[in-house]
């Protein structure tokens, strides 16, 4: 270990420089993927399963109704 101090400045840029490395790695990343072809074709079966999902919770909310106006059996 040396005796001088270590400059404030160049560990606050080294920081920086570390930040910046990570950040243009995430983005180079980032832009990898959009431009995939299993990008384009992924988004629809995202949408699919998110409506997938609200009719299920449609449906529960339904059948919950009909048993409370006693439009069916209660099981």
């Amino acid at each position: 270990m040396s005796d001088q101090p270590e400059n404030i400045t160049l560990v606050y840029l080294r920081r920086l420089d570390a930040k910046m490395d990570r950040l243009t790695e995430t983005m180079e990343d980032a832009s990898r993927r959009a431009t995939s072809p299993e990008g384009p074709i992924a988004v629809p079966h995202g949408d699919f399963a998110g409506q997938s999902v609200r009719m299920d919770r449609m449906e529960l909310r339904l059948e919950r109704v009909e048993r409370r106006l006693d439009l069916v059996e209660a099981p």
